[in-house]
């Protein structure tokens, strides 16, 4: 597979959808609608088949209440970085714990739009099922384009768990209620742990392999670790251009 780099010139504006939601009301409101979309009983890649892993992640400048958001593509197989965009936006929802899709969804929507790509799974930095109406991120995103994701998050949110095993590849659940809604897992020796939970078009299963695969030296998904430096690298663009 042919190498491709991000397109040229500043990154493209992402427009919020007119009929985006303003409210904390109106946000659970959709939430509550669309999650009953979700498919955690299928997964429609494995870990090792070929394919485009795409890594999304944001960054924030709060001083001017902009998001960056970026989109990066990695080969399945070996993980080398096929292509890459990056969007940036105004926030388009204010803070609300739960509701953070509503701050990132149209500026990483511009991001994927513009990578010129299909992704094959997306990998969120941020949550799924593990969400307390489980709809977060990841499944929100998965849902309205219909593409695989899964969400990979630095910490477990409001969800209890035991800390996995020390070896890699260790997981445990992490529970509400009697549900489990993602897991702890271990994807380094030595280090802690990242929480996956699935977000559309695939099994939490399936969901931790892909986590695993991802991640073959360091604790975060190369998907997340490419894409969190694109972001961060369109925001500081962003900056030199406006001093």
């Amino acid at each position: 597979m042919s190498s491709s780099s991000e397109p040229t010139g500043q990154p493209a504006w992402a427009a919020v959808p007119a009929d985006w939601p303003r409210t904390e009301a109106e946000a659970t409101a959709v939430q509550e609608r669309l999650r009953g979309g979700v498919d955690a009983s299928s997964a429609a890649i494995l870990p090792g088949d070929p394919g485009l892993m795409v890594g999304v992640d944001v960054a924030y400048d709060d001083e001017r209440d902009l998001v960056a958001a970026a989109a990066v593509a990695l080969d399945a197989r070996g993980l080398a970085r096929v292509a890459q965009a990056t969007a940036v936006g105004r926030v388009s929802f204010p803070y609300v714990p739960g509701l953070l899709a509503f701050r990132e969804i149209p500026t990483v929507l511009a991001a994927l739009d513009r990578l010129g790509h299909t992704p094959d799974l997306v990998v969120c930095d941020g949550y799924g099922l593990a969400h307390p109406r489980r709809f977060g991120l990841a499944s929100h995103l998965g849902v309205i384009t219909g593409l695989p994701t899964i969400g990979v998050a630095k910490s477990p949110f409001v969800f209890r768990h035991d800390s996995p095993g020390p070896r890699r590849g260790d997981a445990s659940p992490l529970w509400d209620g009697t549900q489990e809604v993602g897991r702890a897992l271990r994807t380094q020796p030595g280090v802690k742990p990242v929480f996956v939970s699935v977000g559309h078009r695939m099994t939490l299963d399936v969901a931790c392999a892909h986590a695993l695969h991802l991640s073959p030296r360091y604790r975060l998904p190369e998907t997340t670790r490419a894409a969190d430096a694109a972001c961060r690298r369109a925001l500081a663009a962003l900056a030199r251009e406006h001093g």
